[in-house]
């Protein structure tokens, strides 16, 4: 799903994670019409969310991480204790499934980049039992070369038969791993594309917004032609000229446009 800042897409992510309920419309989870009252419910129902924070904690190990207070035990009654090689062998175990060799279990997840980081919180969901993942801008704060990483780990949990909601801001990095796309415009859908029925350069053209991107433009030749603008705003003006004619015309040489 995609959508600029303001789109409605934290809303959207709260809805179906339980923290908040809809005021009108219905959600079905394999065909049932369900209202969570709390984001338990929607863990209930197998649907788990990866928020740009990840819920982790930098100072504490790999493994304590995956786990965070469900930590395999071991003994009987007040004599149980924490299972720490088998805690620590599951989390190597699943992080391997989602194509990370972790060294060590114990180093802690603070030193871990943040494509790595991602994939902890992944991998964690994946094993707890989720149906669908929704991940909350998970490329947002990162680089190329961490945000290729990211994405091929959402290929990853699809593949092992996870339904994934990625949730960007980024057509370049929705595009290539998605099959179904989805538009948010202050709240409102702008619609719902498989993949083969839009281009990328459409994608990037309803998340630019060319009918925004127009009356920007005819605003800043406004104001150039007035005479009271300043080197810096001409330069701005021929920039947005120059994506609003670049995406025109890669709509234009679709090649099945014509």
């Amino acid at each position: 799903m995609l959508g600029d800042n303001g789109a409605g897409k934290s809303t959207f992510i709260k809805i179906i994670a339980g923290a908040h309920q809809q005021s009108e419309g219905t959600m079905k989870v394999d065909g049932e019409e369900v209202m969570f009252d709390s984001p338990r419910d929607a863990l209930e129902k197998g649907i788990a969310t990866v928020y740009q924070d990840l819920a982790v904690v930098p100072l504490m190990s790999v493994w304590r991480n995956f786990f965070l207070g469900q930590e395999p035990t071991r003994g009987w009654g007040p004599f149980q204790r924490v299972d720490q090689a088998k805690a620590s062998a599951i989390a190597k175990e699943e992080m391997a499934k989602m194509g990370i060799d972790i060294r060590d279990t114990e180093q802690a997840v603070g030193t871990l980049s943040g494509g790595e980081r991602q994939s902890v919180a992944i991998a964690r969901a994946a094993y707890f039992g989720a149906k669908v993942l929704i991940l909350d801008e998970p490329t947002s704060a990162l680089g190329v070369k961490q945000s290729g990483v990211v994405l091929k780990y959402i290929v990853e949990a699809r593949n092992r038969g996870l339904g994934v909601i990625f949730i960007t801001h980024n057509p370049n990095h929705a595009y290539p791993v998605g099959d179904r796309f989805m538009v948010l415009n202050r709240g409102q859908s702008l619609g719902n594309w498989a993949k083969d029925e839009i281009s990328q350069t459409e994608l990037t053209q309803l998340m630019a917004g060319g009918a925004e991107l127009e009356a920007l433009q005819h605003e800043l030749s406004q104001a150039v032609s007035a005479g009271d603008a300043d080197e810096h705003l001409r330069e701005v003006a021929e920039e947005v000229a120059e994506e609003l004619h670049d995406i025109e015309e890669a709509a234009h040489h679709r090649p099945d446009s014509d």
